[in-house]
């Protein structure tokens, strides 16, 4: 019985206009559907004097589409694995429209903001749809760069933080109208254009049964784990950094949302980057370097240095290292996890990544009410980030895709 869905990737010859189409129209969506997400996070510090909020309350705002978002691709990447992703893109993508219009009339209260943000979190789901879109489209030679352009779609974040706030100063309600708008066009066109690979194979085991068998492996954990920590670091700061600067460095809504969409534009850039170097090197090295550099300048950020230069280089030197090590586990995904298992064991990855995004601006906010610094937060972060650039390279590195078992060293053999 065919328990997972088993893609067969095709050739580099074989059908390349279908297969970067495809690419193409996924990265599009990925980056829209992450801006919608994302509509919330620029625009806090506006619901904070309008709402009278604690700096707790504020993190929870941000952070409730996040964890929401997180907990759905589970089931977002069990149902492409069902109906596939030429269904689930513009499906998705509509729905999403819904939120993104409830937040107009839910601006005044704290509480329906709240339940529109977990509405919300809809559309941080899509990143479950297209990686197997994606992986199922290209060979393993190449898939380490195709999943991580797919990925450069989180720029949706850098997008919102940049635009979302401007739209604004245009007309309150104008943000919301135009995301929605494009999400209505853009679900027209992926349901014209997206089509998933014709080897496809729809499983028939059920959903937990699938699950279960991906949940028992170890390494779906360690990768987890791993992911949560590169991506979740991102998705932090996208939500969180604006706050932080507006905070902390006393920049007003604009200029903080302009450069968090800085942050969030290396973070875009370095993903492939990250996904190419695993294609030519052990994808655990590549993470264990970036996450190590993302360890080194949280501790430069938490010793609270001039924002120009100081502060700036430290935060764009962690969104390098946070973007290639999001790149280059995904690349270690394909190369560790049981082939038959892949799409599950993708599905709680990305689950995992975006729930480390969730704890760390209530974090933050906590600290900073507590102790009117964000230092222990930073340091928090660089524990963190160290601890994933040891287990990455002393772990990772030796584990077979078969069994998902260490190799034995040398000396064993």
């Amino acid at each position: 019985m065919e328990t997972a869905v088993k893609q067969s990737p095709a050739p580099a010859e074989r059908q390349p206009a279908a297969a970067y189409r495809n690419l193409v129209v996924a990265t599009i969506g990925f980056g829209l559907t992450f801006w919608a997400w994302n509509l919330i996070a620029p625009l806090s510090g506006d619901y904070k004097e309008r709402l009278g909020l604690s700096s707790f309350e504020q993190s929870l705002l941000v952070a409730v589409p996040v964890l929401v978002g997180s907990l759905g691709r589970i089931a977002a990447g069990a149902f492409t694995d069902k109906y596939g992703a030429r269904l689930m893109f513009p499906l998705v993508s509509a729905l999403t429209v819904i939120p993104v219009l409830l937040l107009i009339p839910a601006r005044n209260s704290y509480g329906a903001m709240l339940v529109v943000g977990f509405l919300l979190g809809l559309g941080g789901t899509t990143f479950a749809i297209g990686i197997p879109l994606v992986n199922s489209w290209f060979p393993p030679s190449d898939r380490g760069l195709a999943l991580g352009v797919f990925g450069m779609g989180m720029g949706g974040v850098a997008l919102s933080g940049y635009f979302t706030p401007r739209i604004a100063k245009h007309g309150d309600n104008l943000p919301f109208l135009v995301v929605a708008a494009a999400l209505v066009v853009y679900a027209a066109l992926a349901a014209a254009l997206i089509s998933d690979h014709p080897d496809r194979k729809v499983p028939t085991a059920s959903l937990a049964r699938r699950l279960g068998e991906a949940g028992r492996l170890r390494v779906t954990w360690e990768l987890s784990a791993l992911y949560a920590i590169g991506f979740g670091g991102i998705v932090a700061f996208g939500v969180y950094l604006p706050t932080y600067l507006k905070t902390w460095y006393d920049l007003s809504p604009t200029d903080a949302g302009t450069k968090a969409a800085g942050f969030a534009l290396v973070t875009v850039v370095f993903r492939p980057i990250g996904g190419w170097l695993s294609d030519h090197m052990h994808p655990a090295l590549v993470t264990s370097a970036a996450l190590g550099l993302a360890a080194l300048m949280a501790i430069v950020q938490a010793f609270d240095p001039q924002l120009s230069p100081g502060g700036t280089i430290a935060l764009l030197c962690m969104a390098a290292g946070l973007g290639t090590s999001s790149g280059s586990i995904f690349a270690l995904v394909s190369q560790v996890t049981p082939q038959p298992k892949v799409g599950s064991v993708t599905g709680i990855v990305g689950a995992m990544g975006g729930l480390g995004g969730f704890v760390p601006p209530l974090i933050m906010g906590a600290i900073y009410s507590a102790k009117g610094s964000y230092s222990i937060g930073f340091m928090l972060l660089s524990d963190l980030a160290l601890a994933g650039c040891v287990y990455a390279y002393g772990r990772m590195r030796n584990i077979r895709g078969t069994t998902g078992e260490a190799e034995p060293a040398a000396s064993d053999r």
